[in-house]
């Protein structure tokens, strides 16, 4: 069964490749035949999950990977801010991830704009457990971090005109260039919850559903924690 269980994970990632990636999902390229192929594959590593009570698994908190998500999804949320936004031709998703800790999630959304800028937007959000396999998801706050520039991919004929940039913002009044590097804080609390469950956990995957069976898979980008670690408090009935 073990060997069937890493057989299976293993068909999964590579029919995320083959549907094209994370970009090809966020950007609507995904083809049916491919969504259907990878919901099969879903399907089958979920009926080996080696996980009883996920909720309380020490293998939850970690970073994650975003590599497939349905339309209730808060990482589709970010997305959306991001293209929502600023037109294809000058920016572009680069990446997704989720942290899990001590009962909060932070979800976050890279971006690059002309290959030059980077800036981030982070959403945060309050996790409870309420059974061994389901959680409640509550939106607390999103930020949109200041962008940072790439100075050494600056093209010679911009530096000029960045430097100059650069020396407005510096002359600008202290507490104006302190919001500026804190970013934008949206409060999110009371606008969103939602209920899921953990149909897979693993020290490598993560599957969750939320209540309107639409899967949602994550892979680990930390080193997992050891399977003697502590877990994560009981809930109560």
């Amino acid at each position: 069964k073990e060997m069937e269980r890493l057989s299976a994970k293993e068909s999964l990632l590579l029919a995320f490749k083959d549907a094209g990636g994370f970009e090809a999902l966020i950007t609507g390229k995904t083809t049916d035949m491919q969504r259907i192929d990878v919901n099969e594959r879903i399907t089958g590593l979920e009926r080996l999950n080696p996980t009883p009570r996920p909720t309380t698994s020490p293998f939850l908190e970690g970073c994650w990977n975003f590599e497939w998500f349905g339309s209730g999804n808060p990482g589709l949320f970010a997305a959306k801010f991001v293209f929502e936004r600023f037109p294809s031709t000058l920016a572009n998703l680069s990446k997704m991830d989720l942290v899990i800790k001590d009962g909060n999630a932070n979800i976050t959304a890279t971006m690059k704009l002309l290959n030059l800028i980077e800036s981030k937007f982070i959403l945060n959000t309050k996790l409870s457990v309420e059974g061994p396999l389901r959680m409640k998801e509550e939106y607390v706050e999103g930020v949109l971090e200041s962008p940072k520039v790439d100075e050494e991919t600056i093209p010679e004929q911009l530096r000029s005109a960045y430097g100059q940039a650069v020396g407005t913002v510096q002359q600008l009044p202290v507490f104006i260039r302190d919001a500026m590097a804190s970013g934008l804080k949206v409060p999110l609390s009371g606008t969103f919850q939602r209920l899921f469950m953990i149909s897979y956990l693993d020290e490598e995957i993560l599957i969750i559903r939320d209540t309107s069976g639409v899967p949602e898979v994550f892979t680990r980008l930390d080193a997992p924690p050891s399977p003697l670690a502590e877990p994560i408090a009981e809930y109560v009935s």
